[in-house]
């Protein structure tokens, strides 16, 4: 449908008397097996306002949104109410079938009855009826209040910039640059690779790292629509969606500027770093970690594993060494927390290496002491049993029975309460131990505080949502790639950065971007100039006080504003409202709510 007949359409309905559709979702029966819907319908159908009320299995399916469309052009339908599951699954939805049947798509309100009555009132199937009915009146008094709203346009720099030049930063900067983009590589490090550098043999494929690493390099410095800058230490980053600006220094002290409509944040991860003492590491020279043995076992021959001028003919492999850590039993991080979290690919990391040692030293005899196996790949459980049939013995320890290693001039004895025997506690003897490590995200505190990026209870990048939205960060034009999100292997990593690419591809599809228009507006009549309201915003640049008509006022920058509420929390002439949450639509709903 052409854009200009669309909106003269739209504009041409919103002039009529508001005409309300309320449509009650049974969602498959995660609401109907509890609420009411046929008499949550019918006490729509009598409210002031509401043309049509109805109730059906699945609103969000195809023929669902049929039932909104035919009564928009039979009923004249020019505001809805749906009252389903959660506004963050299928608002959009709703709102898309007002623009395809020629109504604005902000008069449309969404009713969460799942999550809010139906779930949480399972007991009470009265009262969650009761509720829901309310919960929809008073959507219905606020889509009765609304405005015609449209998205807010801001004009993009066609260029994604990608923080990170490891394997999720080249792969991200290279799906970008296919889709037509500009990319821009900034990289701490005095080289491209990140930690796949560091690695030996990967699985599946059984490359090596540096190779892998080599491959991607070249594509990336071939591909004249991405620049490179290795070296970089980033000081400032500011700005918007659309509009970012990143600030940074190069190893000879100058500084440069880079413009981009996105950012990727591929900030990948440090290898856990065990304290002085843990499993004897820093105060033992034969206990290492596990990225350590890997660097080690690159630069020997095989057939004969040496360390420290001796040969190691025992070994073993002690896992979950900083993930999956238990408070009161383990030493906390800088910020007081343990890592509790699991970094899901050590499993397969020390089991694929335990392999190869057995093939490049088949002599030694490995020890594999662990908590849980979690192999938890497409044939990651293939090496698992390679090494069970390889000779490798496992042991199996507790949350709370960690294994105990003591020391003397003979080797390493470990002691460990082994599940798989029944709680019997087992003693063996190791010339090297190999803690297997875990991830923790990158220090990016800088750049985390400047663009207020949130994070995990894990500390690493959090995304809107994990499978709706799952590389993209609540900032609008910030998007997540790699392990920068959480523990992931290089494929992974990958897989996520091209997603990354992608999302920021379409957001920069046009030269112009549409937002949200759910953001503050001032009345200038009403402000008074009395500044409270910049003191309250925690978004830089997106509330300030101005002269306008010799007058100081409020102004707002609707790129910046998130449409918290916040300003309008503190205005005392309710000059500030949010466009789509204004304060006399609360007040009817909440009347709504209230009266019997």
């Amino acid at each position: 449908m052409d854009e200009k007949i669309t909106e003269q359409a739209a504009k041409e309905n919103y002039r009529q008397e508001p005409k309300v559709g309320v449509y009650v979702c049974h969602c498959g029966g995660n609401i109907s097996d509890v609420i009411d819907v046929k008499k949550v319908a019918e006490a729509l159908s009598k409210y002031p306002g509401v043309v049509v009320a109805r109730e059906y299995a699945f609103m969000c399916s195809s023929n669902g949104q049929d039932l909104i469309t035919e009564d928009i052009k039979k009923l004249g339908v020019n505001r809805t109410v749906v009252a389903a599951c959660s506004p963050s699954l299928h608002e959009l939805t709703f709102r898309g079938v007002l623009q395809r049947a020629g109504v604005n798509p902000y008069l449309h309100e969404h009713v969460n009855i799942r999550e809010q009555a139906s779930w949480v009132h399972k007991l009470d199937k009265a009262g969650a009826t009761a509720k829901a009915i309310k919960l929809a009146q008073a959507g219905v008094e606020k889509v009765l209040r609304k405005d015609a709203l449209n998205a807010i346009r801001v004009a993009a720099e066609q260029r994604v910039a990608v923080i990170g030049g490891g394997a999720a930063g080249m792969r991200a900067a290279l799906s970008a640059a296919g889709k037509g983009l500009e990319a821009v590589i900034i990289e701490k490090g005095p080289r491209l690779g990140g930690k796949l550098l560091e690695l030996g043999k990967l699985y599946p494929s059984g490359e090596d790292g540096a190779e892998v690493v080599k491959k991607l390099e070249n594509l990336v410095l071939a591909e004249k629509k991405i620049s490179v800058h290795v070296g970089a230490e980033i000081d400032f980053v500011s700005g918007f969606v659309g509009n970012f600006k990143i600030n940074f220094k190069k190893p000879d002290g100058r500084s440069e500027q880079v413009k981009a409509g996105a950012i990727v944040m591929a900030t990948g991860y440090e290898h856990y770093k065990p304290h002085k003492g843990e499993f004897g590491y820093g105060e033992d020279a034969n206990v290492l970690t596990l990225p350590e043995f890997v660097s080690l076992m690159k630069k020997l021959p095989g057939g004969r594993l040496e360390y420290g001028g001796r040969e190691i003919k025992s070994l073993a492999l002690i896992h979950c060494v900083g993930s999956r850590q238990v408070e009161g039993v383990h030493k906390p991080q800088a910020d007081g927390k343990v890592n509790d979290y699991c970094s899901r690919v050590c499993c397969t990391a020390a089991v694929h290496t335990a392999n190869q040692i057995k093939e490049k030293f088949p002599g030694v005899r490995l020890y594999d002491v662990y908590r849980d196996i979690r192999t938890y790949g497409m044939k990651h459980e293939e090496y698992y049993e390679k090494a069970s049939k390889d000779g490798v013995l496992f042991f199996r320890h507790t949350e709370t029975d960690q294994p105990a290693v003591t020391s003397d001039r003979t080797g390493h004895t470990i002691k460990v309460k082994d599940v798989l025997t029944w709680g019997e506690e087992l003693e063996f003897k190791a010339d090297l131990i190999v803690l297997v490590t875990g991830m923790m995200p990158s220090d990016i505190s800088l750049i985390k505080s400047q663009l207020k990026l949130p994070s995990s209870a894990d500390r690493f990048l959090q995304e809107v949502h994990l499978k709706l939205r799952p590389v993209e960060l609540a900032n609008a034009g910030l998007f997540i790639a790699g392990a920068a999100q959480y523990p992931m292997d290089s494929t992974e990593a990958m897989a996520s950065a091209g997603t990354a690419a992608a999302k920021a591809g379409i957001l920069l599809a046009e030269p112009d971007i549409p937002l949200e228009p759910f953001v503050a507006v001032v009345d200038e009549a009403k402000c008074t100039g009395c500044g409270l309201c910049p003191a309250e915003c925690s978004y830089d640049g997106a509330l300030m006080m101005a002269e306008k008509n010799g007058k100081k006022v409020a102004v707002v920058n609707p790129a910046l504003c998130k449409g918290c509420g916040a300003c309008a929390a503190v205005c005392p002439t309710r000059a500030i409202n949010v466009a789509g949450w204004t304060l006399d639509q609360f007040d009817a709903m909440v009347e709504a709510i209230a009266k019997e």
